[in-house]
This record gives structure tokens, C-alpha cells and sequence, in this order.
């Protein structure tokens, strides 16, 4: 199994999108998805050990998902199986976004235990996601970051998505208590305004960082802002490209992310203005490296 100091635990979700054909709108493409899910495929891509901690299940679905995470290198020793479907995600692109409509009830995706014991052996811990707010999925996470936050570097991205199948309030309020719970926070400025409504992303970010931990926030086509425990906030423009298409693309950003961060020689979240600034640089590059086509597969930058 792949483990080490140097390695990633991600705990979540792994599902189907159901992507609209660009040109044919009554046709839908099967493409493997969830962001825990592609944050280990991207990060095997990248060359970071990475164990998934999610669930397979019975169906072709799952053997599509377990074929990509594997073909990219990511260990399955901890991933759990079961005779149920797969939840799926059916996407809904936009002028503003992609919005979904998820079909999660009876599914395998969110049967998988707690990982609790297993964090000690990791660098780095990522939760978030879906997995984080639907049963019974959400106490295995919860268990699990709170002993990461304990053991090891917890990697938070709220990654809130809302759906008529969700409890919105228990939702956001799981979430919010993974973000307080987390040293680092990956967040999207809508992410954050839904979080904590009465308040601007940009201070939220501050008072997240007061507490000791590293806050990203990203603005999609405006770029990236970290916000470190101490000194000031730096940004970086977002990379300049053709957009083919968005998703995937925050999921690819903590990939690089994180990615960044392991090669630090620590897992440092006490960051210098400068390494900030190279750390969003990176991740803003493999974004960028989705977003100019279809799917979710990052590459590593050639040069940053």
C-alpha cells in the first residue's frame, strides 16, 4: 500500500458525471468524477504517492473508475467494495459555472469506513466534498479529520455543492467544521459566500488564517489568493488559455496544490510571500492544463 510521510490519504467520493456532448444536447458522456476522486488521479499524475480511500461498486461504472484511478497510479488498498451502483452527478454547464443534479440514495459511493487509524502513516490528510456531508459517509469523514488533525497535514476543500437531495443547513454546517478543523483550506469565493453568507470571502479567509492555517481562494478566470498565518495575502492572475471546458478544474488546482506542498520537504504551511506565490503559480498552471480540454486529467507544468 502506499503510504509514507511523503504520501496523500484522500477519503471521499468517487462517482460518474454525466456530461453534456458540446454540439448534441440530448446526448450525455459517462466520465469518472467526484473531486476527492480526481484530486488523487491528479495527484498521481503528478507524481505524489496517493492512496484513495473511497468506495467501488458493482456495476460498469465502477470498473470505469477503478480503471482510471489505477491507470494513474493511485493505490486502492483502502478502498472499499460493494454490490450497489454508483452515484451519479449530472452536470448542467452554465454561463456562471456547472451546476449538478446528483442521484447519491442507495448508492456504493458513501459506504466506506472511517480511516481514522490509518492517518499517523500519511503526510498529508485531504477530506471534502460530498462524502463529507452524505450518510453514512460523512461521520467516516468526520472521524477521520479529526484524527488527522491530530497526526497529520488535514487538507480541507469544502467543495459545497447543493441539490434538493441535501440537507442544506447540516450540509454547510459539516462543512463549515472541517474548515475550522483543517490547516489548510482550499476554497472558491463562492464556496465561502455560501459558508459564511454575511461575510466577505476575502476577510473569511483572513480570520481562517488567524487560526493558524493556509486559506487559498480561488476566483476561477480572476485567479488565486493565499492567505498565510503570517504575512500578508499574495495573488496570481489566472493562466491565460482558451477554455474548453471547467470541470474538474478547482479539483486540479489542489491537486497541484498539494502536490506543491509535498515537494517542500515538510508539508510547511508557514509560507514566505515568495513560496506562496510559486505554490499558487504551479497549481494555477495545472488547471490550467484541464481546463483546455475535455475531462478531468491534469499534467504537470513544463515550467512555471
Amino acid at each position: 500500500m502506499t503510504a509514507g510521510r511523503d504520501s496523500v490519504l484522500v477519503l471521499g467520493e468517487a462517482l460518474i458525471d454525466l456530461v453534456p456532448v458540446p454540439g448534441e444536447p440530448e446526448t450525455l458522456r459517462a466520465q469518472p468524477g467526484g473531486a476527492p476522486a480526481n484530486v488523487a488521479a491528479g495527484l498521481a499524475r503528478l507524481g505524489r504517492p496517493v492512496s484513495f480511500a473511497g468506495a467501488l461498486g458493482g456495476d460498469s461504472f465502477a470498473r470505469s473508475i477503478e480503471r482510471r484511478l489505477a491507470g494513474a497510479g493511485v493505490d486502492l488498498t483502502l478502498c472499499a467494495q460493494s454490490g450497489l451502483p454508483t452515484a451519479l452527478a449530472v452536470a448542467d454547464p452554465g454561463e456562471t459555472g456547472t451546476g449538478y443534479h446528483f442521484h447519491l440514495q442507495s448508492t456504493a459511493t458513501f459506504r466506506f469506513p472511517d480511516r481514522a487509524a490509518e492517518v499517523g502513516r500519511f503526510g498529508a490528510v485531504y477530506v471534502g466534498g460530498l462524502a463529507a456531508v452524505v450518510d453514512p459517509a460523512a461521520q467516516a469523514v468526520a472521524s477521520t479529520a479529526e484524527a488527522a488533525a491530530r497526526r497529520s497535514l488535514l487538507v480541507v476543500d469544502p467543495n459545497v455543492r447543493e441539490d434538493r437531495t441535501l440537507d442544506r443547513g447540516r450540509s454547510l454546517a459539516l462543512l463549515r467544521d472541517l474548515c475550522e478543523l483543517a490547516h489548510v483550506v482550499k476554497a472558491s469565493d463562492e464556496d465561502l459566500l455560501r459558508l459564511w453568507p454575511d461575510t466577505a470571502p476575502d476577510e473569511t479567509c483572513r480570520r481562517l488564517a488567524a487560526g493558524g492555517r493556509l486559506v487559498i481562494l480561488t476566483r476561477g478566470p480572476h485567479g488565486a489568493t493565499a492567505h498565510t498565518p503570517s504575512g500578508p495575502p499574495v495573488s496570481v492572475p489566472a493562466v491565460p488559455v482558451a477554455v474548453v471546458n471547467t470541470i474538474g478544474a478547482g479539483d486540479a488546482f489542489m491537486a497541484g496544490t498539494l502536490a506543491w506542498l509535498g515537494t517542500t520537504g515538510g508539508w510547511e504551511r508557514m509560507l514566505s510571500p515568495d513560496r506562496a506565490v510559486s505554490m499558487l503559480e504551479f497549481a494555477a498552471q495545472v488547471a490550467a492544463s484541464v481546463v483546455t480540454q475535455p475531462g478531468t486529467e491534469p499534467s504537470a507544468p513544463a515550467s512555471v
